[in-house]
């Protein structure tokens, strides 16, 4: 029986390699988002509007990977603050960042900070680590300017492609919004 001229297997074996494929097309990622830490080197640091955009940031990030399609695992924070032995800890020890992740059941851990340097930028940054042996696997930056939510968003979905480029490359950032400029509303002079 030659397999090249039987319809039938060739079919079954089109179906299995089909069914092999889905199978990894469908599991999702799962990620831990640990609390982003805010470290503010300006002359007034820690101001309650700063405090208030760095604990948003964990927010917006899981919102824009969850809508990516990755699985976001919920690190329970007592844990996570009795494995932050001081700022920074988690940040600079991704090994400890993985074992709290793993006890989640997480693939990877995002562990982040807000580093403002001044009042007119800031850098949002975040170190992705593997889970399963606890190595760093991407070491992100993006800067914002100004303090608006929406200058914040836009930092985050910046973070979020790049990290998705280093895992599933699947996000794809929603359009710039688009806003009418004094040069869309003047009369065209004839």
């Amino acid at each position: 029986m030659n397999p090249r001229n039987n319809a039938g297997l060739r079919h079954l074996f089109g179906v299995f390699f089909l069914c092999l494929f889905s199978v990894g097309v469908f599991a999702e990622t799962s990620i831990a988002i640990l609390d982003f830490e805010l470290k503010d080197l300006t002359l007034a640091p820690r101001i309650p509007a700063e405090i208030e955009r760095t604990a948003g940031i964990k927010a917006m990030l899981e919102g824009e990977l969850k809508r990516a399609g990755y699985k976001i695992v919920s690190v329970d924070l007592d844990a996570q603050h009795e494995a932050n032995a001081g700022f920074g800890y988690l940040f600079d020890h991704s090994d400890i960042a993985a074992e709290l992740a793993k006890k989640a059941g997480a693939e990877y851990v995002l562990v982040g900070r807000l580093h403002k340097p001044s009042f007119l930028f800031a850098y949002i940054m975040g170190h992705l680590v593997r889970v399963s042996d606890g190595q760093l696997i991407g070491n992100y930056i993006s800067e914002t300017k100004g303090g608006a939510k929406k200058l914040t968003l836009k930092g985050v979905e910046s973070l979020a492609v790049k990290i998705d480029k280093d895992l599933d490359n699947i996000y794809t950032p929603p359009p710039p919004s688009r806003k009418v400029g004094l040069s869309d509303t003047s009369e065209k002079k004839q």
